[in-house]
């Protein structure tokens, strides 16, 4: 019998209605970079985008804009979306076991060979279903992914994994372990960090503190990233998948 993780935040973070649900991406699109023109490409230069995870009222808007460039990239065969870990349930590094993932827009098929031998690099990965049954890190990524490849004749995968522990170990073994798998073909590949950044301060101290990582970001730079995180009391939750996807594109030259 097959697996299927059930959307756990679909009514609260985004519609629940399907109807509802495209035409509200669809207005987050415009009111952000413009309606999305996905493409079919062999040669793609994204490796990867960080995405945020609050409800779409609140930053839905922006996460339409690494979408919108994604699709005019071109749409690869492979999404491998790296979360902070929420609830606290499950292990260090969790890779999603199952075989799909459903939201009101249909099921999306999982990577699950992929899945095994990346966990199978290292102890600090692990095969895990506890970690996924209520985070909303990647399953509000997955909605705006379906809107992109509807009515497309091209076939997908997704491996969702979380990251309970996210420092500078955790990212890079989960990095290289990534790394290992895509490096002959990351064409085929992209990866979506999921995080916010700071929470719940005033804008001008949320400016400052962002600068720190987001300088370190557009430097390919992880190590400085996480110490800018712990040196600032910066309250971005999801520096570990940032993290690695920063590592990943270093292994890969980019």
């Amino acid at each position: 019998m097959s697996k299927i993780r059930r959307p756990a935040v679909a009514g609260y973070f985004y519609p629940r209605d399907p109807g509802e649900l495209i035409n509200y991406i669809s207005t987050l699109f415009k009111k952000g970079p413009g309606e999305p023109k996905p493409v079919i490409k062999s040669e793609r230069n994204i490796i990867g985008i960080v995405s945020p995870h609050a409800g779409y009222m609140y930053s839905g808007w922006i996460a339409a804009y690494g979408y919108y460039h994604v699709a005019a990239d071109g749409l690869p065969k492979n999404i491998i979306l790296i979360g902070p870990n929420h609830t606290g349930l499950g292990t260090a590094i969790s890779v999603y076991p199952g075989d799909y993932w459903e939201t009101p827009l249909g099921i999306v098929q999982v990577n699950v060979s992929l899945g095994k031998g990346i966990a199978e690099y290292h102890d600090l990965i692990s095969l895990d279903e506890d970690a996924h049954f209520n985070e909303h890190s990647l399953e509000v990524q997955i909605p705006f992914i379906q809107f992109l490849y509807r009515g497309l004749d091209l076939e997908y995968k997704i491996l969702p994994i979380t990251m309970m522990l996210q420092n500078i170990e955790a990212a890079k073994i989960l990095g290289e372990a990534i790394y290992r798998y895509i490096k002959d073909s990351f064409n085929d590949y992209l990866i979506i960090a999921s995080t916010d950044f700071t929470h719940y301060e005033p804008a001008e101290s949320a400016r400052r503190k962002d600068k720190y990582v987001i300088d370190a970001i557009l430097n390919c730079d992880p190590e400085a990233l996480i110490n800018n995180v712990y040196m600032h009391d910066v309250s971005m939750c999801g520096y570990g998948p940032v993290a690695t996807l920063l590592y990943v594109g270093k292994l890969l030259g980019r």
